[in-house]
């Protein structure tokens, strides 16, 4: 599956945070919310490539979010998660415009299939793939193009995949071990300086272009792409 931008939206912080985990391990970007008032400005503010939306919120329902996002014109598709295996719920859920439903307790390869299904049926699986937006950066997958503020950057195919992965996951630290896995695809017999010396090359790139430095070291741990705070 091509990297998404999700927002999950349930108000148990638990299951918000499984989620989480379990979506950005996978490569996705991802915005959580506790409550529907608030999920209707983040579908707004962040334009989400799919929403995980809990039906039982303590305010306005995940019915009552998706009458409101689609009468607003919104289309983002919609998956929701319903503790009761009730027909009528179903429904309700399609009827008002969601796209698909899982019911609790689920499992996490049940969401990921679903999720797929989701955007290849709605045909939104595409648009997530041609663009990746962190901040300052910009990655056409289908043009092969990366820009900051509007500035060409000319990459080395393995500097692109590295800086992919690292926009793949803005905010989040990245091991070197997972960066070899991801990027190189075998360990280098250990050697971590590799990830050392390509992380030197991308930023003598995208430095002098960005307001501020976008790949920050997390000494000891590892490195992360730093994108707009949600």
């Amino acid at each position: 599956m091509t990297a998404l931008k999700v927002l999950v939206v349930d108000d148990e912080p638990n299951i918000r945070d499984l989620l989480s985990a379990s979506l950005r391990f996978a490569g996705h970007q991802v915005i959580t919310s506790h409550n529907g008032t608030d999920a209707v400005a983040k579908i707004i503010d962040n334009q989400p490539d799919i929403v995980l939306l809990d039906v039982m919120l303590p305010d306005v329902s995940g019915f009552g979010v998706t009458k409101k996002i689609r009468s607003m014109g919104i289309e983002t598709p919609i998956l929701f998660l319903t503790a009761r295996d009730d027909t009528e719920d179903k429904v309700t859920g399609l009827t008002v415009g969601g796209d698909d439903y899982v019911t609790k307790p689920f499992s996490l390869d049940e969401i990921m299939a679903r999720i797929s299904a989701i955007m290849r049926r709605t045909g939104k699986d595409q648009v997530a793939e041609s663009v990746i937006r962190v901040g300052e950066l910009e990655m056409n997958e289908d043009a092969h193009e990366v820009t900051v503020n509007g500035q060409p950057v000319d990459l080395s195919p393995t500097e692109y995949q590295l800086l992919r992965y690292l926009a793949q996951n803005p905010n989040r630290v990245l091991t070197k071990a997972q960066i070899l896995d991801h990027v190189w695809e075998y360990d280098f017999n250990g050697e971590m300086g590799i990830v050392e010396s390509y992380v030197s090359y991308l930023r003598k790139k995208l430095d002098p272009l960005s307001s501020e430095p976008l790949i920050v070291t997390k000494r000891g741990v590892g490195y992360l792409l730093k994108g707009p705070k949600n």
